[in-house]
C-alpha cells in the first residue's frame, strides 16, 4: 500500500447559455487566415486505429496532443449544467473517436459509454460499468464536485464515496484506445478489457465486454496496468508499472514481455512510431534517482532492447516528490514524438523530474554527426533546457502533463508549487487545487532549432495557470488550450496564440467544479465545439 500511495500518480454544447461573446485581445482579428500556423508534417496514420485523431488518450500514436480542427476566437460564458452531457467518473480522461464519426466512446474510471454526437448533439446511448467498479450515482458525483471550504472537508467527502484511499479509482480506465473495428480497450486494475456494441446496427442495445485478460502473470509484480497502445502491424502494446507486453487483439495470446530495470517504475503512457519503436519514460523509485528513457523495438516476433534492432536507453534527471498534483520522482510526461517524414530531426520529448524541470529532447533514431551533446556520456540527449515559465526564483517548476508538440514547437505547463497543506490523496487534491488551494502558475512555449540542435524559448506566460488538465493545440487556428482557474471568474478553457502567447479564446464556466477537468484532456470537435471532459462527466459546449 505504501508503494500505491507513493506512486499511483497519473492517474459538458448545444443548449448551453451563452452570456457574452467578445474579442479576447484588443488587437485580435478573428479571421482564421490571420492566425493560421504553418503546415506541419504529421505522424503517419496508424491504420489499426479508429480515426487519425482522438483514437488514443493523447490523440495519436505519437502522443502529440494536437488536432486539426479550427476553433473560433472570442469569449464565451456557459452554464455547464445546461450543456448536453452526463455524469460519470470521477476522472473522465478522454472521449475516444469511433470509426463512425457520429459516435464516440466515453472512457472513465468507473464506466464505458457510447455517445451519439450527430447533428451537434451529445447523447449517451449505452453504458457498461468497469468490472469491480460500481458506477457513481448522479447524487454522489454532485457531492464530490460540490463547493468546499477546505481540503480536509473535500477529503472526508471523497473517502465517504470512493473509499479510504480515493485515488485507487485511478487504477482503472487509465490510458485507453479504440481500434478500426470499433473495439474499445481499457483496464480494470490488472485486467485488460475489450468492449464492443451488442448490435453495431443499433447502439442503444448496449455495450458488452467482448474479451478480458488478467495480465497479472506477465506484468512483473505491477499492481496495475498503465496504458494500452497499438503497433502499426496491429498488436496491442500493454504497459504495466514494471513491464510492457505485446498482446494480440483478441486478448488470447501474450506474445512477448519486456521488463524494466528493478529501480524503474512507469506512471505515464507510452508512444509508438511507424517502425514499431516503442518509447517509454520510467521513473526511478528513489528520491532524485535517475529516470530512464527507452526505445524498445517490436520486431514483429519479439520485443527487443538490442541496439542492432534500433533500441536504446538514456538516463534523465529525477527529483523529489512534489507536494501536490504530480507524484513520483521522475517525468510527469508521456513521451511525445517530434519530427516526421522529411523533417530534418527526429526526436522524442519529455520534461524531466528536477525540481525546476528541464525539457529534454532525445534523438530517436541514429544520432546525427553534427550532434554535440552537453554530456558525452549520455549522447542520446540532443539538448535539455531549464523551463522557467516566466517565474523568477520559484521553488518548483514541474509538470504532470505531456509536452504538446506541433512541428518543432513545444508547449509545457507548471503544475506544482509549495503547499502549506499536506495533500494526502490525488482525488481530493485535484478537486481542491483552484477553488480551495492556490494553483501553480506559468506556461512556456519553446522551439527546436534544427540548425543548432538546441531548444529556444519563444514566450512565457507567468500569469496563466493550468492545475491538472492536459493541454492541446489546434494547428488550423494556431492556438494552444489550457484549463485554468481564476479568482472572480472561476474555471475556464483559455486559448493562447501559438506564436505570440496572446490570449485569443476563453470559455468561462464560473466558480463550479464542473469546470475542473481533473487530469483529463481538452478536446474540440470538427465543427469547433468544445468537448469538455469534466471531472463530473463529458459535455459538449456549442461555440
Amino acid at each position: 500500500m505504501t508503494e500505491l500511495l507513493n506512486h499511483i500518480g497519473k492517474l459538458m454544447c448545444a443548449g448551453a447559455v451563452v452570456v457574452t461573446m467578445q474579442s479576447c485581445d484588443k488587437n485580435d482579428n478573428t479571421s482564421d487566415d490571420n492566425h493560421r500556423t504553418p503546415e506541419y508534417s504529421l505522424p503517419a496514420r496508424n491504420p489499426w486505429l479508429a480515426q487519425e485523431h482522438y483514437s488514443l488518450t493523447h490523440f495519436n500514436s505519437a502522443q502529440t496532443d494536437v488536432f486539426p480542427f479550427a476553433v473560433k476566437d472570442g469569449t464565451t460564458t456557459v452554464d455547464l449544467k445546461k450543456a448536453p452531457g452526463y455524469a460519470s467518473g470521477p476522472i473522465n480522461l478522454v472521449t475516444l473517436a469511433s470509426p463512425d464519426p457520429n459516435y464516440m466512446w466515453g472512457m472513465s474510471t468507473d464506466r464505458v459509454t457510447y455517445i451519439n454526437i450527430a447533428g451537434g448533439g451529445f447523447e449517451k446511448v449505452a453504458e457498461c460499468p468497469l468490472p469491480g467498479m460500481t458506477p457513481r450515482t448522479v447524487e454522489e458525483i454532485d457531492r464530490l464536485t460540490a463547493p468546499y471550504t477546505s481540503y480536509n472537508e473535500c477529503e472526508k467527502v471523497a473517502k465517504s464515496i470512493l473509499g479510504p484511499v480515493p485515488q485507487t479509482i485511478m487504477m482503472s480506465g487509465n490510458y485507453v484506445m479504440c481500434d478500426k473495428d470499433n473495439y474499445a480497450y481499457a483496464n480494470a486494475v490488472t485486467t485488460l478489457l475489450r468492449f464492443k456494441l451488442k448490435n453495431a446496427a443499433n447502439p442503444k442495445e448496449g455495450i458488452e465486454i467482448d474479451a478480458s485478460l488478467d495480465m497479472t502473470p506477465w506484468i512483473n509484480g505491477s499492481f496495475t496496468l498503465m496504458a494500452v497502445s497499438m503497433t502499426y502491424d496491429g498488436y496491442l502494446v500493454v504497459a504495466g508499472r514494471r513491464t510492457i507486453c505485446i498482446v494480440d487483439r483478441t486478448l488470447t495470446n501474450v506474445i512477448d514481455t519486456y521488463d524494466f530495470p528493478a529501480d524503474q517504475d512507469l506512471s505515464n503512457s507510452i508512444c509508438v512510431d511507424d517502425k514499431n519503436g516503442i518509447y517509454v519514460a520510467t521513473n526511478n523509485i528513489k528520491d532524485s534517482g535517475k529516470g530512464l528513457m527507452q526505445k524498445i523495438v517490436w520486431t514483429g516476433t519479439k520485443l527487443s532492447g538490442d541496439e542492432a534492432d534500433g533500441a536504446w536507453q538514456a538516463s534523465y534527471d529525477g527529483g523529489p516528490m512534489a507536494p501536490a498534483i504530480k507524484m513520483g520522482y521522475g517525468t510527469g510526461s508521456t513521451p511525445t514524438l517530434m519530427g516526421f517524414g522529411d523533417d530534418e530531426d527526429k526526436l522524442v520529448v519529455i520534461t524531466d523530474g528536477a525540481k525546476q524541470m528541464k525539457i529534454v529532447a532525445f534523438w530517436r533514431d541514429e544520432i546525427p554527426a553534427d550532434s554535440k551533446p552537453a554530456d558525452p556520456s549520455n549522447p542520446r540527449i540532443a539538448d535539455s533546457r531549464t523551463v522557467t515559465c516566466g517565474l523568477n526564483g520559484a521553488e518548483w517548476v514541474q509538470s504532470e502533463q505531456s509536452v504538446v508538440c506541433a512541428g518543432y514547437g513545444a508547449f509545457v505547463v507548471n503544475n506544482v508549487r509549495r503547499m502549506e497543506e499536506t495533500i494526502n490523496d490525488k482525488i481530493p487534491g485535484v478537486l481542491s487545487v483552484g477553488p480551495i488551494l492556490e494553483p501553480a502558475y506559468g506556461v512556456e512555449r519553446l522551439q527546436w532549432d534544427t540548425a543548432n540542435n538546441r531548444w529556444e524559448t519563444l514566450w512565457t506566460r507567468a500569469d496563466i495557470n493550468s492545475p491538472s488538465m492536459i493541454p492541446c493545440m489546434s494547428t488550423a487556428s494556431g492556438m494552444v488550450f489550457v484549463n485554468s482557474y481564476n479568482k472572480g471568474t472561476g474555471w475556464e478553457i483559455t486559448g493562447l496564440d501559438w506564436e505570440s502567447g496572446a490570449t485569443r479564446h476563453r470559455v468561462i464556466f464560473g466558480d463550479t467544479n464542473l469546470g475542473n477537468g481533473a487530469h483529463a484532456i481538452i478536446q474540440y470537435l470538427p465543427d469547433g465545439d468544445l468537448l469538455f471532459n469534466s471531472v463530473y462527466g463529458p459535455r459538449r459546449i456549442r461555440l
